[in-house]
């Protein structure tokens, strides 16, 4: 072969590498939830954006490997234990506290950024909310610090009620823990507290057939990612029963629930997904902090409040982030 013959295959060969002539890596990591993937593609969108911010696209230079437990938290373990099989190089383990302590269980070695509403500390997962430590850091809301809060905001709106329910998931480890600091909130304004628990659609219905039967003037529903997935059906028994309830995050009241009170959940996945970006740059997860929202979004459907008969303060409505009409 000639030799301009072999410097015109060079140069074409050139076109079809990359700017900097070598073809990129591809990174797989895993993504673990206790949720389903339909009712969760917003947030998986926030996830690969938060990644992309830190220049991994999925389908170019990384693979995503998706695992959800679709509310049954019992499948959390084989699903945490298969994608520590496949070496992926960072978990990402959202739904709460079951898929955090599942992906930690499941590797000692493969870093984890978990998002969890409970206690990272309290809870064995990391050593320090500064310095993590081991192979886990993310994102803490600790929720049950939000439990006074929104059970002022919905005396606020039904100010006659002395009857308070407060629906949890008894199979989430934070159950008990959001009882006592609801009960504990209950009592300091004078409230009795009706505790409801249900962890599968059947029991939703008959736990809030029950908080109607016991009269329950207003509702307090746990932050729990079985409920959040179960949204519009547990928002619809509440219109059905005339109670009305404040939730956690927004995604309660878009989908028709009367107020809810937390941190944005699309950029609490956002953030996961820059820490799973920046790990994958070589940052330690044992010294990335544990970090907690500071930003905090109440929102009220002002629909629902009429169909409830309630009239919404100004006073309350002047403090929303958002009103949904």
């Amino acid at each position: 072969m000639r030799r301009r013959e072999l410097l015109g295959l060079a140069a074409g060969a050139a076109l079809l590498l990359p700017r900097h002539g070598f073809a990129q890596q591809v990174s797989a990591i895993g993504f673990l939830s206790s949720r389903s993937p339909d009712e969760s593609a917003a947030l998986a969108a926030a996830f690969r954006q938060g990644l992309a911010d830190t220049g991994y696209v999925e389908g170019g230079n990384l693979r995503i490997e998706y695992r959800w437990a679709e509310g049954h938290y019992d499948r959390l373990p084989a699903l945490a234990a298969d994608l520590a099989a496949r070496r992926v190089a960072v978990i990402a383990a959202t739904g709460g506290p079951s898929s955090a302590q599942a992906a930690k269980q499941a590797t000692s070695t493969i870093p984890i950024v978990f998002a969890t509403g409970t206690d990272p500390v309290a809870t064995g997962l990391v050593g320090s909310l500064a310095r993590p430590g081991g192979n886990l850091t993310g994102l803490a809301i600790f929720n049950l610090q939000l439990i006074p809060k929104r059970l002022e905001l919905v005396s606020e709106l039904v100010p006659a009620a002395r009857d308070c329910g407060l629906l949890v998931n008894p199979k989430n480890p934070n159950a008990e823990p959001t009882i006592g600091a609801a009960r504990q909130a209950a009592n300091a304004r004078g409230l009795r507290l009706q505790v409801a628990q249900a962890s599968s659609e059947a029991e939703l219905d008959s736990a809030f057939t029950g908080l109607a039967e016991q009269h329950a003037g207003a509702l307090l529903v746990g932050g729990d990612p079985f409920f959040t997935g179960r949204r519009a059906q547990i928002a619809a028994l509440a219109a059905r029963h005339n109670i009305p309830a404040i939730y956690e995050f927004r995604e309660f009241a878009a989908a028709g629930g009367l107020i809810s009170y937390a941190p944005s959940l699309a950029a609490i996945y956002r953030q996961v997904g820059v820490y799973a970006g920046r790990i994958l740059r070589g940052a330690k997860p044992a010294e990335l902090p544990v970090e907690q929202p500071t930003k905090f979004e109440l929102v009220i459907n002002l629909k629902t409040a009429k169909a409830l008969g309630l009239a919404v303060p100004q006073s309350l409505l002047a403090r929303a982030d958002e009103v949904i009409e």
